[in-house]
């Protein structure tokens, strides 16, 4: 008596038809639909978890340089007072602090403003 695969095969399938639940169309019935709607898926889940880090850091950058302007700054010259001031804030807190605690926010940027007017000139190039 020969032997098959069926039991394998057949828990292969369900566990990819599993996977592909709420595809559109075929992309949930044809098993070769679904292997390659699902690679494909894995595809773009592996891309957008890196886009995602982007887009987190975008949306920080945009909230601080808001809330540095409304204390009549920058978001260069912010940024550069605080590695001046020695805070070491990163821009996720900073945009929360700038959306929930504008007291806070406002202590950062006077420790920075005050960073900047004491930093020392820079010295005169070529000479």
């Amino acid at each position: 008596m020969r032997t098959t695969i069926g039991h394998a095969r057949r828990q292969s399938k369900k566990r990819l038809f599993k996977a592909a639940k709420g595809f559109r169309g075929n992309r949930s019935k044809n098993l070769r639909t679904v292997k390659e709607t699902l690679l494909r898926a894995g595809v773009f889940a592996f891309r957008d978890r890196r886009v995602k880090k982007r887009e987190f850091r975008k949306l920080w950058i945009i909230r601080i340089n808001a809330a540095a302007h409304q204390h009549g700054m920058r978001y260069g010259e912010f940024m550069h007072g605080l590695k001046l001031s020695g805070i070491q804030l990163d821009r996720k807190m900073l945009s929360e602090m700038a959306i929930h605690d504008a007291d806070g926010f406002k202590t950062v940027v006077d420790q920075v403003k005050l960073a900047l007017a004491n930093k020392p000139a820079p010295a005169a190039a070529g000479a």
